[in-house]
Formats: C-alpha cells, sequence, structure tokens
C-alpha cells in the first residue's frame, strides 16, 4: 500500500501573520511587556524574530555621543529583529515596549526551518518584510527632511496606526510632551507649541484621552 502524503494546511494569498505564526506552533513562546520596558537592546545577541500580537514597539539606536534616534514605531501584526535571518550577530538597534504589549518570539534555526519547508510561505513572508522595511526607509528620510510640525504630526498618525491598519487607533494610550519629542526628533518645548496650535485646529482633542483625528494628515500633505 503507497504512502499517503502529509495533508498540508492551505496557504493565503496574502500574507496572514497569525496563521503563519499558529503554523508554526508558537502560541505558547508569547512574552508580556509592560510600557516602556525593553524587548532587547542594541548589543544583544541577534537569535530570534519577533512578532507583536497587541500593543506597539519603538526601534530605536543610539550614537557614539549619546544622541537616541527613532528607527520605527511598529503595531499589531509586524515583525521586526528580522537580522538575524541574514547572520547578523548582535542587534542593531534597540526595542521598546510603547505600551503594554505581546510579542511572539520565534528562534532563528526554528524559523529558517519554517521558511525552508514552506517555499509559498516564504515567498509571502519575504514580500511583507520587504513592504515594512520600504515604510521605514520612508519614514527615516521624512525625519530627515521633514521640518518640526510634520514629523510631530506624523509621528502621532503613526503612534494611531494611520496608513498602517485598515481602521486606526484614534485614541492613544497616555504619552508624554518629552517621549514625543524624542520620538519625533525635536524639543519639549516644540512639541507643546505644536499640540496645543493641533488642538486648536481641531486636528486632537484631549479631552477623553489623547485623539488623533482624520484632518492632522493634511499637516503631513503639506507641502
Amino acid at each position: 500500500m503507497p504512502l499517503m502524503k502529509a495533508k498540508r494546511s492551505p496557504i493565503p494569498s496574502s500574507f496572514d501573520a497569525q496563521a503563519f505564526l499558529d503554523f508554526a506552533a508558537v502560541a505558547d513562546s508569547v512574552v508580556a511587556y509592560r510600557r516602556s520596558e525593553p524587548v532587547f537592546e542594541q548589543g544583544d545577541v541577534c537569535d530570534s524574530v519577533m512578532y507583536i500580537q497587541k500593543g506597539g514597539v519603538k526601534l530605536s539606536m543610539v550614537s557614539d555621543a549619546g544622541r537616541e534616534v527613532v528607527v520605527a514605531m511598529l503595531g499589531p501584526g509586524e515583525f521586526f529583529g528580522e537580522g538575524c535571518l541574514a547572520g547578523q550577530p548582535l542587534r542593531m538597534c534597540s526595542a521598546t515596549a510603547l505600551t503594554p504589549t505581546a510579542i511572539f518570539a520565534l528562534k532563528r534555526e526554528k524559523m529558517l526551518r519554517l521558511l525552508h519547508r514552506r517555499p509559498e510561505l516564504a515567498d509571502l513572508f519575504i514580500t511583507h518584510m520587504l513592504g515594512a522595511n520600504i515604510r521605514i526607509e520612508e519614514d527615516l528620510l521624512r525625519h530627515l527632511f521633514d521640518h518640526d510640525e510634520q514629523r510631530l504630526a506624523r509621528t502621532l498618525l503613526l503612534l494611531a496606526r494611520y496608513g498602517i491598519e485598515e481602521v486606526p487607533e484614534r485614541v492613544l494610550p497616555k504619552v508624554s510632551s518629552q517621549k514625543l519629542a524624542k520620538l519625533a526628533g525635536t524639543t519639549r518645548s516644540k512639541v507643546d507649541f505644536f499640540m496645543k496650535k493641533f488642538k486648536r485646529l481641531g486636528f486632537i482633542d484631549d479631552r477623553a484621552g489623547l485623539t488623533v483625528n482624520n484632518s492632522l494628515l493634511s499637516v503631513v500633505l503639506h507641502e
């Protein structure tokens, strides 16, 4: 009697990160992080790929002079730390939880086995990661060339997941002016000035938590 081949689970035509993780059987490897708690530090051993189940993560780098630069802000459904798959030995940046956050960690060896075993899944994952990297590069360029008001507006929109999720999270968790200044690459005094301006123009509302309105998009779209 011929041996029966194991039936493979269907692969969706678009990348479904949660289905990917379910297939990888990593449901028991989730780790919870408190707000502002480090996920990993710049210079740590790079041995796993991370996936954000809920919450948010800030990726940042510190220069030799001690200046911190925010590389990206990520939210639910996004991977990071994938440099280990290309043989990167140490983390190039630090990852910090922006809010209470739950993260899956897949060890490099397990991730590589999964990608080699399922090439069709690997193609979708690579496309997903390339798209994320392109967005991060675009954000970095804007961070370099946009002025302070646009950078702050873009930071608020990213925290609210505008342009990343179909339904943005308009009400943000409590965030200080100092943290916003660091994320936007500006000063606290400028953050306070522009936040008052945004509130006056109806771009934001702080009566029931910091609410980011669609109209704030006009700041980043304005040339």
